[in-house]
C-alpha cells in the first residue's frame, strides 16, 4: 500500500489545521473522503481543503470502497460506536484523544481491532513531536542520571464561553468524559509514560471551584512510575493566568518542558541547554507520517491503542470513573 487513503468523520476545529490537512499534504497519504452530519459544513469543508467526496451518513463513509483507514475526529462520547463500525468493515483505524469515555469502553476497542488483525490508532501525535524525542534522547543518554520525581502544573484563567455558560462540550462530562483535565492532561500522562515508563499507582482529588460547568476545574494527583519514580500534578482551569510547565528531576540533572506551549525545551545537567524547537505548522504531521509507515509495515508508531488504555486507567482512577 503506497499511498494510505483515508476517511473522516467529523470536520471540526480540531481539523482545519492540527490534522487535516496532514492527511492529504504527507507523503504517502490521501484524504479522499469526508462526513459530517450537516450538509453545508461538511460541503464547505471539502471545498476548501480539496478533498473528492462528502457524506452525511457515517456507514457510508466507513463502507466507501476507497477508503483503507477511517480517522474519527468528534467528541469521546462518540468514539466507541463509531470505531466498532470501522473495525466490522475490516478498516484500520485513529480516534482523536481521550480514546473513549473510560477505560472499559476503550479495553474492548482495542479488543476488537486484535482480533480483527487491524491496527488501531489513537491521536496522543505528541509521541511524534520533535522536541519531545529530544527529550527522549537526553533521557536514553542518561544526561540527568536516575529519573527520580516528575511535576506538572498547567493552569488557565476561565474563557469568556466558560464564564457565559455557553455550551462547550469538552466541559459536559457525558461527551467528553469530563473537563478540561480530561481532555488535556490525558495528552500529558501519555506523553510522560512515553518517556518515562509506565505509571503503575495513582491517586487524585477534584473539585468545581468556581462551579462554572458540570465537569471539574482543579485537580491535584500524586502518582508512582514502575521504575519506582513519583510522580505530582496541579491542574486548574479557574486560576489567575496560564501556565504549562513539567520539570523531570534526575540524580544528576534536569529537564524541563511545557506540554502544550512552544516554550525551549531545558536541560540542566553537565551542561546547560536550552533549545527551541517549533512544531509543524500541521501539529499531527509526524502523527500522520507514523500511522501511514506502521499500517505499510514499514515501522512500528507508538501512538497505538494498546499505550492510549494507559492513560484512560490514569483517568479513571482520578476522576472515579466507572
Amino acid at each position: 500500500m503506497n499511498v494510505v487513503r483515508w476517511g473522516m468523520i467529523g470536520c471540526g476545529d480540531v481539523t482545519e489545521r492540527k490534522s487535516g490537512p496532514a492527511f492529504y499534504k504527507a507523503p504517502g497519504s490521501a484524504l479522499v473522503a469526508v462526513m459530517g452530519r450537516r450538509l453545508d459544513k461538511v460541503t464547505d469543508y471539502a471545498a476548501r481543503h480539496g478533498i473528492a467526496r462528502i457524506y452525511t451518513d457515517v456507514e457510508a463513509l466507513i463502507n466507501d470502497p476507497e477508503v483503507d483507514a477511517v480517522y474519527i475526529a468528534t467528541p469521546p462520547d462518540s468514539h466507541h460506536a463509531y470505531a466498532l463500525r470501522v473495525a466490522a468493515a475490516g478498516k484500520h483505524c485513529c480516534v482523536e484523544k481521550p480514546m473513549a469515555l473510560n477505560a472499559g469502553q476503550s479495553l474492548e476497542m482495542q479488543q476488537v481491532f486484535a482480533d480483527a488483525g487491524l491496527h488501531l490508532f489513537v491521536s496522543y501525535y505528541r509521541r511524534s513531536l520533535p522536541r519531545f524525542q529530544q527529550v527522549r534522547q537526553w533521557l536514553e543518554e542518561g544526561r540527568i542520571g536516575e529519573f527520580r520525581h516528575l511535576t506538572w502544573t498547567l493552569t488557565k484563567a476561565p474563557s469568556a464561553e466558560d464564564r457565559s455558560g455557553a455550551g462547550n462540550w469538552r466541559t459536559d462530562p457525558a461527551i467528553a468524559g469530563g473537563g478540561y483535565f480530561a481532555d488535556l492532561a490525558s495528552h500529558g500522562f501519555d506523553l510522560f509514560q512515553y518517556l518515562l515508563g509506565d505509571i503503575v499507582e495513582v491517586a487524585g482529588f477534584t473539585a468545581r471551584q468556581a462551579g462554572l460547568y458540570a465537569a471539574e476545574d482543579a485537580v491535584s494527583a500524586s502518582w508512582r512510575f514502575a521504575c519506582g519514580a513519583m510522580g505530582m500534578g496541579c491542574w486548574n482551569f479557574v486560576a489567575d493566568r496560564r501556565e504549562d510547565r513539567v520539570e523531570v528531576i534526575g540524580s544528576k540533572g534536569r529537564i524541563s518542558f511545557s506540554v502544550f506551549d512552544e516554550h525551549p525545551v531545558q536541560l540542566e545537567a553537565d551542561e546547560d541547554l536550552s533549545l527551541h524547537i517549533e512544531n509543524h505548522q500541521h501539529i499531527q504531521w509526524h502523527h500522520v507520517l507514523g500511522m501511514n509507515a506502521h499500517v505499510r509495515g514499514d515501522a512500528q508508531h507508538p501512538a497505538v491503542a494498546e499505550q492510549a488504555l494507559k492513560a484512560d486507567w490514569i483517568m479513571d482512577q482520578i476522576l472515579k470513573r466507572t
